[in-house]
């Protein structure tokens, strides 16, 4: 899972769109987030996140 979520976060950090918006910045945080690392999150989980960053 470590390994996983390593090269999920390089491979989103190498990524590169220009000229439109992206959902890139979201799985980028949700990368970084404990939560997700540590496998703590249901199919209410984004729902919540989302609703606590607006």
């Amino acid at each position: 899972r470590v390994e996983c979520l390593m090269r999920l976060r390089r491979a989103l950090d190498e990524y590169v769109v220009d000229g439109v918006n992206t959902t890139l910045p979201l799985f980028r945080d949700l990368v970084s987030n404990p939560d997700i690392q540590d496998g703590n999150y249901d199919i209410h989980w984004l729902e919540h996140y989302l609703a606590a960053k607006a």
